[in-house]
């Protein structure tokens, strides 16, 4: 038996496409874009990473009593940071500096306060809706500003263009669609990191997609939302911003208008702005009138639906507005006794326990927040693999519940992917800065948690101007207008494939982005053109750390409705900052290179070189690369869900070129530029300069490598990367008689090569979808392992935040792992209803099938000896099409372009098809010996014995018994972890010298 696909010819195909995706799109949908929330971290020898104290705080009550903006000294244009004190006194210098994996970082040092010169900035008001509840919750206390260009440096003539800004003061209609969430074309995307995109751009998402990849705030109507509660950001406010002015408001939402007069009597009134407050707790990731599946499955409230949710929804968002205003106090429900009657009050402690044990109000580094950590462990202990940003969340999220928490970290060094280097000259009295090798912007600060983290540390943020010239290869600034219409039509395009994926279907996920942009760009166009349009091409990779020909076309975008509103950052003095805050009081055991992961129904080990670390759970926050690599060993090994989610997933490089000079001679007025490259094949080479003369203290420049130049970066001499650096800014700045000086230190990552995490951030390669990061952060073996980190989270990868929220989110799974087993309570799951997991779950059983013969695959309970009993058979057939015509008769004038080929691929590659059926053990023995090979099997089996042979999906009900026995056999007779207590002698047996860490509880 094989499958048959009658295809129409290709060039009709694309024909007819052409006539499609001519019509303009109603609702142009924008493609957002990211920035700089690379991962990548070259593993540099780690020096005292810079840590301005405090700026103190003058308080304006002008216009906004609640907006704590810094108090600025104006003395000098360029913060100095601070001399830090170094292990090594007599330190070697050298003029290129290339980054060593196994270096060890010195301690992070506080500046004396005094030594620390501020900038003078230009404060601009943070955006705070007009008719929000005040204060706002979002901008107390959060201090960002445009920093002030130095007027000391010359400044060359630059195209003066600046692109659309997000505006400072934002009218809210209440009677009118909360357009401020509405996300309007023109403000930046994460998706589009180097460059904001023009109100021109738009994109039509992925038309053949199930529930379970729309978000809820997208399509309220489609009810809950599914992946668990990680946080949304900004969302389609047509939607949900209709209904929201009062409680009863959302009621008529939910379809309860007949309610009346006694349905509104209920609803409470706890604050008359009760729009303010669900707009506060969207930047958290809720929508206005539903309950997301985190809530549900606590659960919040005894029923879904009804006046008891409208009720404990108001009181959640009270409580994290409340939270919001001031994010240095810990709240507690007794601040809310009051405004919550007392018939009520369960609803209280339901939306105040799970707040707490989420995260999502009483997190991060305040003083009042760090003292709530007891001071004794109660609970079990947990092993965290990886000291990156979502470690270190879980981290302080579990030890704040009281858990016993041990950190093993392979660096030197905290931080991860996230990774500020100290760059000085050889003299005290030259400059120096803090450059961020590694992630580096925070994408939107609406909600973000780094940062509510600056705010509790009185940091300041500053934000990345839009402003983004380009220069030719001689050096000369790109034409304006040319530029502009390079960008408008690159815009098109992008709009022209999302219309292309929409009437592709099922098929698109099979098909590159690269390859439909190829086959539908336009060739004749000039030559300055074509770098302009292969620039933004090199933007896209930069954006995805992937190349364009690994993206998948259907879902490479599909993290886009959940950008954080708000501006893009940069942290003065670097992300090391945070890292360094979040480290304090926890236990990290530091060049801990693990190698083995054992897990059990009693606990787990975790074994790195000749120490074995015991604990009650596991939390591995390593990088997607390294779980791909498999540096890591399971035992057991982990689900085949699980490893196909892994290997589909993609994950990708992005390098840079970090440059301290003696003196900013590129001026300060803006923070990006970007320079065009000859050469088609490295159009990511040097593509796009940062400047972070503004907030490293110092004349720090960037220079990011993306694309296929990020892979040729990672074996090219630093010498010569920083060379050719250099001989583009003297083609930008010597025609006008600007001198370019020597830098005094440069580093060059390499990420690809750093063996703690290969690679740089996670994306949705060919094949995969927005579920292989929900399938990558489910636990295993019934709460005992368990996953967080960027490439967890489909909402916000290979984002900082987002590794964040995942540690957040597991510390709280794994609390409620540990009390439900303190209950001795047995987690039952309901069978679940997505295909997409019953297909895995089979597949998983059938890796070891109990017979198996030719293309015939049986799996039963083998403690049950009755010849009757069921047993489920697989048999799969192979259909190898071939093209029968040959590419080079085909008379298609699309028949050379990537998608065409990529199409024919699709079609013509091996595919593999399996049929089901439910038979019993004793028909499996007498299927096993009939002879005459598959054919006459299949005619026995169908003639014979009168079985129907049917698809997964027509097995039916009866079917998931026999699959809940078979796997839990399975499990009880898997060799698992050994015993904890007694089980040691075998381990020992294998490694004699292993030292044994029991860590108590």
């Amino acid at each position: 038996m094989s499958q048959s696909l009658d295809l129409p010819s290709l060039s009709d195909t694309l024909s007819e496409f052409d006539r499609y995706v001519s019509q303009p799109n109603p609702n142009p949908i924008p493609i957002s874009h990211q920035f700089d929330t690379p991962n990548p971290n070259p593993i540099p020898p780690q020096i005292d990473t810079p840590n301005p104290s405090p700026i103190p705080l003058q308080i304006h009550t002008e216009n906004h009593p609640d907006l704590v903006p810094p108090q600025i000294d104006t003395s000098n244009p360029i913060p100095v940071l601070p001399e830090i004190p170094a292990t090594n006194p007599n330190p070697i210098r050298s003029q290129i500096h290339e980054p060593n994996p196994d270096s060890i970082p010195t301690p992070i040092h506080t500046p004396n306060p005094k030594q620390i010169p501020t900038q003078s900035p230009e404060l601009i008001p943070y955006p705070i809706p007009a008719q929000i509840l005040k204060p706002n919750p979002d901008s107390s206390g959060l201090q960002i500003h445009t920093p002030n260009p130095s007027p000391i440096p010359p400044q060359i003539p630059t195209v003066n263009r600046s692109l659309p800004q997000r505006s400072t003061s934002i009218q809210v209609d209440q009677q009118s669609d909360l357009q401020f969430f509405a996300a309007p074309a023109e403000v930046p995307r994460k998706r589009r990191r180097g460059r904001p995109r023009s109100a021109a751009a738009s994109a039509v998402p992925f038309g053949h997609v199930s529930q379970s990849q729309i978000p809820t705030s997208v399509s309220p109507v489609l009810g809950n939302s599914v992946d668990g509660g990680v946080r949304l950001g900004v969302t389609d406010g047509n939607e949900l911003g209709k209904g929201l002015n009062s409680g009863l408001g959302m009621v008529q939402r939910m379809g309860l208008e007949n309610g009346g007069a006694e349905l509104s009597d209920e609803i409470i009134v706890i604050n008359r702005d009760a729009t303010g407050e669900a707009l506060t707790a969207l930047t958290s990731g809720f929508p206005a009138d539903v309950l997301i599946d985190e809530e549900i499955e606590f659960p919040v409230v005894s029923s879904v639906g009804g006046i008891e949710q409208v009720n404990y929804i108001l009181i959640r968002n009270h409580i994290i507005t409340k939270w919001r205003e001031d994010v240095m106090r810990w709240v507690n429900k007794e601040m809310f006794l009051e405004v919550v009657p007392k018939h009520y009050h369960y609803l209280l402690d339901s939306a105040y326990n799970y707040l707490v044990s989420y995260g999502y109000v009483n997190f991060g580094v305040a003083p009042s927040i760090k003292e709530k950590i007891p001071a004794e462990p109660s609970k079990p202990s947990v092993v965290i693999i990886g000291a990156g940003l979502a470690g270190l969340a879980a981290a302080r999220q579990l030890m704040s519940f009281g858990f016993m928490v041990t950190v093993l970290e392979g660096r030197r060094r905290a931080g991860g992917r996230v990774y500020t280097k100290r760059m000085e000259g050889s003299g005290k009295s030259g400059p120096s800065a803090a450059a961020d090798l590694g992630g580096s912007v925070l994408t939107g600060t609406l909600g973000n948690p780094l940062g509510i983290l600056a705010r509790q540390l009185t940091y300041t943020l500053h934000k990345v101007r839009d402003m983004c010239p380009i220069y030719r290869v001689d050096g000369s600034p790109v034409d304006p207008k040319l530029d502009k219409k390079v960008e408008a039509d690159f815009n098109k395009l992008l709009d022209k494939v999302s219309k292309l994926r929409q009437s592709m279907g099922e098929v698109s996920v099979d098909i590159s982005l690269g390859a439909a942009l190829e086959t539908f760009r336009e060739d004749s166009v000039t030559n300055e053109e074509m770098r302009l349009f292969n620039w933004h091409l090199a933007n896209l990779e930069y954006a995805n750390a992937c190349l364009l020909s690994k993206l998948s076309l259907a879902f490479w975008d599909q993290d886009d409705p959940y950008d954080m509103g708000g501006d893009h950052c940069f942290l003065s003095g670097g992300n090391g900052r945070l890292v360094q805050a979040l480290t304090e009081g926890v236990p990290i055991f530091y060049e801990k290179t693990v190698s083995t992961i054992r897990y059990g129904s009693s606990g787990v080990q975790v074994i790195a070189e000749n120490q074995v670390f015991q604990g009650d759970m596991a939390l591995c926050t390593v990088p997607l690369g390294v779980l791909k690599n498999g540096s890591i060993k399971f035992v057991p090994e982990l689900p085949q869900r699980k490893l196909d989610g892994i290997r589909r997933l993609g994950f990708g490089l992005l390098n840079k070129v970090a440059m301290l000079f003696p003196y900013v001679f590129w001026g300060t007025d803006l923070d990006t530029f970007g320079h065009l490259c000859e050469d088609r094949t490295c159009h990511g080479e040097f593509f796009l300069f940062y400047s972070y003369a503004t907030v490293a203290g110092g004349p720090l420049l960037i220079a990011l490598v993306a694309g296929e130049a990020a892979h040729k970066f990672e074996t090219l001499d630093p010498a010569d990367a920083v060379k050719s650096v250099i001989r583009i800014l003297e083609g930008i700045y010597e025609p006008n008689g600007i001198t370019v000086p020597q830098p005094i230190q440069s580093v060059c990552t390499r990420w690809g090569g750093d063996p703690f995490c290969l690679g740089s951030y996670s994306n949705v390669a060919i094949g995969a979808s927005g579920d292989d990061y929900d399938i990558l952060a489910e636990s295993v073996c019934d709460g005992r392992l368990f996953f967080a980190g960027e490439a967890t989270t489909r909402r916000y990868p290979a984002t900082m935040h987002g590794a964040f929220l995942t540690g957040l989110r597991e510390a709280a799974n794994m609390a409620h792992s540990a009390n439900v087993r303190a209950l001795n309570v047995k987690i039952e799951k309901s069978p679940s209803k997505d295909a997409h997991f019953c297909a895995t779950l089979l597949a998983d059983l059938f890796r070891e099938p109990d017979m198996e013969f030719g293309s015939y695959a049986i799996i039963y309970v083998k403690g049950d000896t009755d010849p009757k009993s069921t047993a489920i058979l697989r048999i799969t057939f192979n259909d190898t099409r071939r093209n029968s015509q040959d590419n080079s008769n085909n008379g298609s004038q699309h028949s050379r372009k990537p998608l065409c080929q990529q199409l024919e691929s699709h079609f013509n590659q091996q595919q593999e098809m399996h049929i089901y059926t439910l038979i019993s053990r004793e028909q499996a023995m007498q299927l096993r010996e009939v002879r005459g090979g598959n054919d006459m099997r299949l005619y026995y089996l169908t003639e014979k014995l009168g079985i129907k042979l049917v698809g997964r999906k027509g097995l039916g009900p009866n079917v998931d018994a026999v699959i809940a026995a078979i796997k839990a056999e399975r499990s009880s007779n898997r060799p698992g972890l050994l015993a904890l207590k007694t089980g040691m002698s075998k381990l020992k047996a294998v490694s004699g010298k292993q030292k044994v860490i029991r860590i108590p509880w």
